[in-house]
């Protein structure tokens, strides 16, 4: 009887291949995990960016124009890693003695999803 002992049998292989094929499963799954981490990145500086900027218009304003008694909300349309994304700029305030608190919240959704970032700063009266 002719037997030969080079090489693999079929179901060496197939248990090769169904041990490859996990590990590259795992190594797909690892790259959805940082495409989607970089995806939360990009849209967390985005809305930091855009809080920096509405908090330097309020801070350009004279004390007398700056308004705390409305709570004003404004969509935003932003590029994003080659496509828009929406943002929410909510912007609200308190008046203190002799100062005034204005609270800058950009609000978005991603992947169903609510994120807040806030931000808020103390403009005081000048005395002259």
């Amino acid at each position: 009887m002719f037997r030969n002992e080079q090489g693999f049998t079929l179901i060496e292989f197939l248990v090769s291949i169904v041990i490859l094929m996990v590990g590259m499963l795992g190594l797909l799954q690892a790259v959805n995990v940082a495409i989607q981490q970089n995806m939360n990145t990009q849209l967390r500086n985005e809305a930091t960016i855009l809080a920096d900027e509405r908090m330097s218009l309020e801070l350009g304003k004279t004390f007398d124009l700056v308004s705390t008694a409305t709570i004003s909300t404004v969509n935003v349309p932003r590029a994003v890693l080659k496509g828009f994304k929406n943002f929410s700029v909510v912007r609200s305030g308190t008046d203190l003695t002799n100062s005034k608190q204005v609270n800058i919240a950009i609000v978005w959704k991603h992947r169903g999803v609510r994120n807040v970032h806030e931000t808020s700063t103390i403009i005081s009266k000048k005395n002259q």
